[in-house]
């Protein structure tokens, strides 16, 4: 099936470059909106309130560890005391940093070096969560060989941190199918076993236990990633039971909820997650950046290392140099975050209605989904940690069938995950499509200067979404 969408590939882009005219997409509009504000690639405009903060910072003459004590407080309100924050100027660097001070072997002492292990579930993106150790068992080399990384020896040691190993754990009832142009194992996780997995981490935390530093996992709340199952509180299940097996080690729990948001989404007080962290260029509509909260005792070690706390001569907060000064996030993107918390702490609904229009759109326009038998397997979910809606198709494929056709997250990056390739060529910049799973976000072009959706983008968007799933089943026989 596969080998045969390749040799399509230039008559499916073409059926899909037609779309454009077919849904009625004006030609001024073709290529400057998208399914997402949230992509790496090509982030979202930045919102009204967190621009004019931007402004009125570079005119200001303020220190920037008040600056950043501003933020603090917001979050210490939000979140209570005992927690605390840092800006920092990108989701990797956050990653990078919280790794490297929480999870690998300390650098003074006499004697060589040791070794030190984080215990990550076999999930999605594992080159961000999973990529910071050498691969543990070896199998799982690939998923940092090939993705994210400049060719080359310093593209791939570059980002590995020095003595640290990632134990990868198969999350129980996820399946690991090879699939794609460029064929490699995709995580389908609709179907994951909270439970089952934990335990099955906690076995393999026992095995490792002398060596063992942190776990690790996305911070994200929906079906495709494995988080369909929530506790009472409504938290994430799996996430809740791995931040019990870091309170049974005593040892950091590090969540990557970097297309997430705080205060609406994930609490990291109900899963017991020592510290979480945003990419706030992302769904919050900020400039790019990110911020980390945990709790103060993990915290306070990451903000000495971004040069963040107490200077030498004794003050509570400082803003100097340090291991990882180099990460600052500048003067306009702290005070943007400071806006956006302020936002979400008032006014949650500016973020949370788009959301909603958005689930309304997906539904009207996916209620006469074609193919028609693969309908009753899509799993589409409203999410407010991610600030948008999923649409999962992995469940097509239970059958004895072919299912809808399932792209890597290699095929992303070699422009041959054919949903993206397809809604760029109609006009639509593309959100992340692979895995079987699709995640839509207001804010790429589908955001007005009031902070409401622009429901006919967005409209035009989705449409073209399903106009193309529906071509490439066509060429790959599916229908």
């Amino acid at each position: 099936m596969y080998k045969r969408l390749q040799s399509n590939i230039p008559k499916i882009v073409e059926e899909a470059r037609k779309l454009g005219d077919q849904i009625g997409i004006p030609k001024d509009l073709r290529g400057k909106f998208g399914l997402t504000g949230a992509h790496s690639s090509f982030p979202g405009p930045i919102g009204k309130n967190a621009l004019e903060a931007m402004i009125r910072a570079q005119r200001s003459q303020i220190k920037l560890e008040e600056l950043v004590d501003m933020l603090r407080d917001l979050v210490k309100d939000l979140y209570g005391d005992e927690y605390d924050a840092a800006p920092i100027c990108s989701g990797e660097a956050a990653l990078w940093a919280a790794f490297d001070v929480l999870a690998t072997s300390p650098m003074l002492g006499r004697g060589d070096a040791y070794r030190t292990r984080y215990i990550s579930p076999f999930e999605r993106h594992m080159s961000h969560q999973g990529g910071f150790g050498r691969p543990f068992p070896p199998r799982y080399k690939f998923f940092v060989a090939d993705r994210y990384v400049t060719a080359g020896e310093l593209g791939v040691e570059g980002k590995r941190l020095l003595n640290l190993d990632t134990i990868v754990v198969p999350l129980v009832s996820a399946r690991y199918d090879a699939h794609g142009i460029k064929y490699y194992p995709t995580p389908l996780l609709s179907q994951v076993d909270a439970e089952g997995s934990a335990e099955r981490i906690a076995d393999v935390a026992e095995r490792h236990a002398p060596y063992l530093t942190a776990f690790a996992s996305l911070g994200y709340d929906i079906p495709g990633y494995g988080y369909g199952e929530k506790m009472p509180n409504g938290a994430p299940k799996l996430q809740t039971l791995i931040g019990n097996l870091a309170k049974k080690y005593d040892i950091p729990y590090i969540t990557d909820n970097a297309w997430g948001a705080p205060v609406v989404g994930t609490d990291l007080r109900k899963t017991e997650a020592s510290l979480i962290f945003y990419s706030v260029d992302k769904v919050m509509h900020g400039p790019i950046s990110a911020l980390i909260i945990g709790k103060e005792d993990v915290m306070i070690p990451i903000r000495r290392a971004l040069g963040m706390h107490s200077h030498r001569f004794g003050t509570v907060s400082a803003y100097a140099k340090a291991q990882y000064s180099a990460f600052d996030p500048g003067r306009e993107a702290i005070a943007a975050q400071i806006e956006i918390m302020k936002m979400l702490k008032e006014d949650p609904k500016t973020f949370t209605e788009p959301v909603d229009k958005t689930y309304e759109i997906v539904q009207e326009e996916f209620a006469d989904f074609q193919p028609e038998k693969f309908k009753e397997d899509l799993i589409i979910t409203k999410t407010y940690n991610n600030l948008g809606v999923e649409i999962n198709y992995d469940r097509t494929w239970n059958h004895e069938e072919l299912g809808i056709p399932i792209f890597s997250e290699d095929d992303s990056f070699a422009r041959t995950s054919l949903i993206e390739t397809c809604l760029d060529a109609a006009g639509v910049l593309p959100t992340i499509a692979y895995d079987g799973n699709i995640l839509i976000s207001p804010g790429g072009g589908t955001i007005g200067d009031d902070g409401q959706l622009l429901e006919d983008r967005m409209r035009y968007g989705v449409r073209a979404l399903a106009e193309v799933i529906n071509i490439i089943c066509k060429y790959a026989g599916c229908q």
